[in-house]
């Protein structure tokens, strides 16, 4: 029932690192009341309850180039899903949201929406996939134009929007608008509503970003619609979603050609290209040592306490399982009452 194993990471004091013991989930097979189904996704295991509520469940699993990485990474779950959480609560006033409760600090449950079959992706500044593509000469992506001249990491005049598909399985593609449009995968009306929200969620996020000095340089957002509503899907704004820069020194890294220092899934990706890893056929996932789960756990909690401003409290973790079953029942029992 549980696959999960516990990497146990003892850091010297001496070194100015904590010791804990933590346990990382990365499969979860409950059965709640009511349940219709379970869905497995790279980082979320997603239950259909009497075909109204979702229950996610957002496990410590890693993915990168569409890819899980065979080591879950401690707390991240957590980090994920406490992010998510408060800035769809703080997003309310744009959209609606599939959010009802956080019954756990690893669980959200929601309202099942029927969902877009498309990421809308916004970018505000050249970096990551985009500066990739870039580099390679291109200057157009998902039919959105690029200037020329522009250097990694520069702000982009304006955000751009470019939309992937939503892949089940394997690697989601760059789509343009109007492809979406003709292919009927999105009616125009509803595109340009998704355009709209996407436009003024990031505004949100990026001043939200900056009281805490950080720069929000791109994410991705999920839509569904729920009895012909167009509902905010999934989690916003986490380092699984987004990539920020800390705004100290960044004009002065990008004047000097240097890298940005950042906090986002970014370094993750980098480590596993510089060792020979991008996803593709015959390609070996490097080893993932203690070291490099400990930083990556390191990371993700240094993202939550930068863009939420709180130090971050580790749940109790003894039993994760049972915790997690007897907090997401509950939940569901009030919301048949």
């Amino acid at each position: 029932m549980l696959n999960n194993f516990l990497y146990l990471c003892c850091r010297n004091s001496a070194n100015n690192i904590n010791i804990y013991t933590m346990e990382a989930i990365v499969k979860t097979n409950f059965n709640f009341k009511g349940q219709q189904s379970h869905y497995v996704g790279k980082v979320r295991d997603v239950y259909s309850i009497d075909g109204e509520y979702l229950v996610m469940v957002v496990s410590d699993r890693i993915s990168a180039f569409d890819v899980v990485l065979p080591k879950g990474i401690p707390f991240k779950g957590q980090v994920l899903n406490q992010i998510a959480a408060k800035f769809l609560d703080a997003t309310t006033d744009i959209l609606p949201n599939w959010k009802i409760a956080v019954p756990d600090p690893m669980v959200t449950v929601g309202h099942k929406c029927e969902p877009f079959k498309v990421e809308m992706v916004i970018r505000g500044y050249l970096s990551g996939h985009a500066w990739r593509e870039y580099k390679a000469g291109k200057r157009e992506i998902c039919g959105v134009a690029m200037p020329d001249g522009m250097v990694e990491n520069q702000k982009f005049p304006e955000p751009i929007i470019t939309p992937t598909t939503k892949a089940d399985a394997g690697h989601d593609e760059d789509i343009s608008k109007e492809e979406i449009i003709a292919q009927g995968i999105v009616s125009r009306e509803d595109y340009e509503q998704l355009e709209a929200y996407t436009r003024a969620i990031f505004q949100r996020g990026t001043e939200i970003a900056a009281k805490m000095g950080l720069i929000l340089v791109d994410t991705k957002y999920e839509f569904g619609k729920k009895d012909g509503v167009i509902y905010l899907m999934d989690e916003i704004h986490t380092p699984d979603s987004s990539r920020y820069f800390y705004a100290e020194g960044y004009e002065e890294r990008l004047a000097a050609g240097e890298k940005q220092k950042q906090l986002s899934k970014e370094f993750v990706r980098e480590w596993l290209m510089a060792n020979g890893f991008q996803g593709q056929d015959g390609q070996q996932v490097p080893e993932m040592t203690e070291d490099i789960v400990n930083s990556i756990t390191d990371r993700y909690v240094e993202l939550y306490e930068n863009i939420v401003g709180e130090k971050f409290e580790k749940a109790e973790s003894n039993d994760v399982m049972a915790r997690i079953e007897k907090n997401v029942s509950e939940c569901l029992a009030s919301l048949k009452k």
